[in-house]
This record gives structure tokens, sequence and C-alpha cells, in this order.
């Protein structure tokens, strides 16, 4: 059977938050200058948690203890927030896709805190028809275009995914009434059969013969 994998689109490490932040791999879903501005005000919301952070606390800091710099607690914030977006765009897929869907993985990079960030990820699904089950290949396709789709950021592998799903529905659709009239005409057929009466045979008029006129 088919089986292929959900991620998001891969891209260098300087632009890694915008390739897994929400709606960026779906065209025509709102506006990229609103998006620009909702995924960098989140970053910076990161960054200042992380200063507060490295006051309160004297954390985070480099592995060797040294604490981070200005430059590096930007970047910490920005792999948060890529991480919590990848995994949140890979567990959407994971919950609709059910038992067709496979586990997450994900790739990782290390932060100057010396901690590992999820910057990519990816969930394989079966999505290959149900041979000889077009019924069953219905429902199974459904479940596949949800889980195609669940995230609030669709890649173009997963709207890939979706359209040749909806390519084997169509087809079992098609399948499944094609079955279905067979099956109906089979039973008007028997039903037909069944319901007749044999009728006793009546002679008809014509077949019989008058008496022979007398000889004046």
């Amino acid at each position: 059977m088919p089986v292929t994998v959900f991620s998001p689109e891969p891209t260098p490490a300087s632009a890694r938050v915008d390739a897994a932040s929400p709606s960026r791999g779906a065209p025509g879903t709102g506006t990229p200058i609103q998006e620009e501005k909702s995924e960098t005000n989140a970053a910076k919301k990161d960054t200042q948690a992380t200063k507060e952070e490295t006051k309160a606390t004297g954390g985070p800091t480099r592995p060797d203890g040294t604490p981070l710099d200005d430059q590096e607690l930007r970047h910490l914030g920005q792999l948060k927030q890529t991480d919590r977006s990848v995994r949140q765009h890979e567990q959407a897929h994971e919950v609709v896709g059910a038992q067709y869907a496979g586990s997450a993985s994900y790739e990782y990079e290390q932060g100057p805190d010396g901690q590992r960030y999820a910057v990519a990820g990816e969930v394989p699904i079966d999505y290959g028809p149900v041979s000889g089950d077009p019924d069953a290949t219905i429902e199974k396709m459904q479940t596949v275009i949800a889980a195609a789709l669940a995230p609030a950021d669709p890649s173009t592998k997963d709207l890939q995914v979706a359209a040749q799903a909806r390519q084997y529905l169509l087809a079992a659709q098609l399948e499944s009434a094609m079955l279905r009239s067979e099956m109906d005409q089979a039973r008007s057929g028997v039903d037909t059969s069944s319901d007749a009466e044999p009728s006793e045979a009546v002679p008809d008029e014509s077949d019989v013969s008058a008496p022979a006129a007398s000889a004046a």
C-alpha cells in the first residue's frame, strides 16, 4: 500500500521559524503580512520570556554555564517557537489519522543552551485503497483527507496526499455505486420471476376450425 509522510517544508536553519509556523504552507489562507507579524510577535514573546527567565533564575546559559548574549537569546526564542509549531503540526496529523497514521519523528537543532529543539517533523500515513472493498476505501480516504488537512498550516506534501486520497475516494464511490446497482438489478430479476403465476393456455379463436357447410 502507498505510504507517505506529512512534513513541513524543509528550509535553511535561518528560515525554519517560518517553515513551521501556522498557515505558512496552505495557499490562499490569511494574508502573508499578518502571518509574518503574528510569527514575529510570538518569537519576540519567547525571547522576552527567555530574558525574564535569565534575570529571575540566572538561566538559560550555555552548556559551559556562561550566560547567553542577546543574539543567542533571540535565537533561542525562535527555536522554542519553531519547536512548538512543529510539534502541534505533526500531532494534528497523528490524532486525526488514527490507525492509518504512524508515530511522528522529528529533526532537531541544538540551541545555544545545549538543548535540542524540533525544527522539522513527519508522520507516515497509509493512504492506499482497500483492495476489493470500495466502502472500506471510502471510509479510509475520508480519514486520510481529514488527517492531511488537520494542521492549521498544511504543507505542500499534505495537500498532495489529500488530493491523491480524493481521487481514490471518487473511484471507490463510483465502484460502490455500480455494485449496488448490479445487486439491485439482480434482486429485481429474482422478485419478478418468483411473483409471476403460471396461466392456463386459452385457445385463440382464429385457431378453431368452423364446421364445413353442407352441399345443396
